[in-house]
């Protein structure tokens, strides 16, 4: 009976869902509808957009659980830097003027902006390619966690889960595009606030020491292992604990500014006045959010007395810290509230999924395969072709989760790093300093995409967010450093880029 019931919970929702899909197809015309909603988005649907891409399964299956357990309540360093800079300062410095710029320059994805804004034409089927290969991984993390949830939850195997996850997204994203993806988006960050506040509350109380109570007994040492503790006789952690702590703030609170999902919800915003509200609204989500999944994640010292204790890997080679936080929602909290925290990481799955779709899709679509020309006019079979790109970027995506590819953690970390490695640098001081040269774009991208992918294999797995932000800054100083002694961009391409009169000719003397 108690199954039956989350499975027709399940079933509601997947039918709300697919009716969003339907009524966004009748309004989706063209690629430039079906990737970012023709820029009429409002605030509310915007903010609740990027929130909701922000933050999956992967936080609250993967992150939560290891991140609170290697370094208990000091992972709520990671939340504050997810609101303050993640979406906050994000916002702020880069939403107006991404919106405006990328509007001017007739861009609709991340290739399209850094090959029109560097007039460098190889850029676009580089940075399309980098983002379809590493949102796979991605992507197939997302599916891992989700997975996790529903084999806890309702008895469904891992790989039916799966299975049944890439055909709900795949359907409704297919027919509706960004306008189901915001849409849904909406519905799906109200359940998670609402949501992940029980989850709080309930966890807390579990304890028997109450949420602030909870807090104090939850912390440990800045010092503390991270995330990997070494069996008996192996070597020490190549990195301190605070240093690993530091990497993974600086990895998901700024590396959002250069991923191409992240980015793309400033494309479609409506106006200057959306904007200002849409970053009050973003920033509150995100706060609830990611305090919330951190907090919940540092209480499994409450429950587990040492690593042993936790969920162990089929292998029996050590703790399945994917499995930390599904088992503590279900051994301790009341029967009736998995329904709700499956409906909350299904709701925060399919949202960042849809956009991980989105995205590779029009890389391949747009960028790869030219479904718009240099003058912006699409193609005649542009938007039926991003459809079923759409399907096998799911397609593919499901392979890779079938086979259990590595940790959620290490492989949200090894995508998240090469793609902000290889795109936050030209990105950011393209929107932000008219004197970004084509050369500093392009040192940028490879040299942080390298290093990002290379530490990551050096220093390991365990380290990834150290490599990930390696590779972010790299990337961040080099782009201004080469940009300085390289030749700048046209004084007319910087003149339609920043909005400004296009300087008029010297008469001949």
């Amino acid at each position: 009976m108690e199954t039956f019931g989350k499975g027709l919970a399940v079933l509601l929702y997947i039918c709300v869902m697919l009716g969003i899909g339907w009524w966004s197809m009748r309004r989706t015309k063209n690629v430039g509808d079906f990737f970012i909603g023709g820029r009429t988005i409002g605030p509310w649907v915007s903010a609740m957009a990027y929130g909701t891409t922000y933050f999956s399964a992967v936080l609250f299956v993967g992150f939560a659980g290891k991140i609170g357990w290697g370094f208990g309540m000091h992972a709520l360093w990671v939340a504050l830097g997810n609101a303050v800079i993640g979406t906050a300062l994000a916002w702020a410095l880069l939403a107006t003027k991404t919106r405006e710029m990328t509007e001017r320059l007739d861009a609709i994805t991340m290739p399209e902006f850094l090959a029109a804004r560097y007039g460098v034409s190889w850029l676009k089927p580089l940075s399309a390619i980098i983002i379809f290969v590493f949102l796979v991984p991605y992507s197939a993390g997302v599916y891992q966690g989700l997975s996790h949830l529903f084999e806890v939850n309702l008895g469904i195997g891992y790989l039916q889960a799966i299975i049944f996850m890439a055909v709900l997204t795949g359907v409704y994203l297919v027919m509706g595009g960004y306008f189901a993806v915001t849409l849904t988006d909406m519905v799906q960050g109200v359940m998670q606030i609402f949501g992940v506040i029980i989850m709080v509350l309930l966890l807390a109380q579990a304890t028997g020491l109450g949420v602030f109570g909870s807090f104090e007994q939850g912390l440990l040492p800045a010092s503390a292992p991270a995330l990997n503790p070494p069996p008996p006789g192996a070597p020490a952690p190549l990195f301190p604990g605070f240093i690993s702590l530091l990497g993974l703030v600086f990895m998901t609170s700024v590396g959002p500014m250069g991923l191409p999902q992240m980015v793309q919800k400033f494309y479609s915003i409506k106006s200057r006045d959306a904007i200002k509200r849409g970053i009050i609204i973003a920033t509150i989500f995100s706060a609830i959010i990611s305090f919330s999944a951190y907090y919940c994640g540092g209480l499994s010292h409450h429950f587990y007395a040492s690593a042993a204790d936790l969920p162990q890997l089929a292998n029996g080679h050590g703790p399945d810290f994917d499995k930390i936080t599904p088992e503590l929602l279900t051994k301790y909290t009341p029967t009736w509230f998995s329904v709700v925290v499956l409906l909350v990481v299904l709701a925060a799955s399919m949202s960042t999924l849809s956009s991980l779709v989105l995205v590779s899709s029009a890389a391949i679509t747009v960028d790869l395969l030219g479904a718009r020309n240099r003058k912006g006019q699409e193609s005649r079979h542009g938007l039926l072709l991003m459809r079923v790109l759409c399907g096998v970027f799911v397609a593919l995506s499901v392979i890779m989760a079938a086979g259990k590819v590595g940790a959620i953690v290490t492989l949200m970390s090894m995508s998240w790093g090469a793609l902000s490695g290889a795109f936050i640098g030209p990105f950011v001081w393209g929107i932000l300093w008219r004197k970004t040269t084509p050369a500093g774009a392009v040192c940028g991208l490879l040299c942080g995409l390298i290093t990002s992918v290379g530490g990551f294999f050096v220093l390991g797995p365990a380290n990834a967010p150290v490599a990930a932000s390696l590779g972010m800054i790299v990337s961040l100083v080099l782009v201004p450093l080469v940009s300085l002694v390289t030749v700048p961009v046209s004084e007319k391409r910087l003149a339609r880029a920043y909005g400004e009169t296009v300087p008029a000719e010297e008469p001949a003397s």
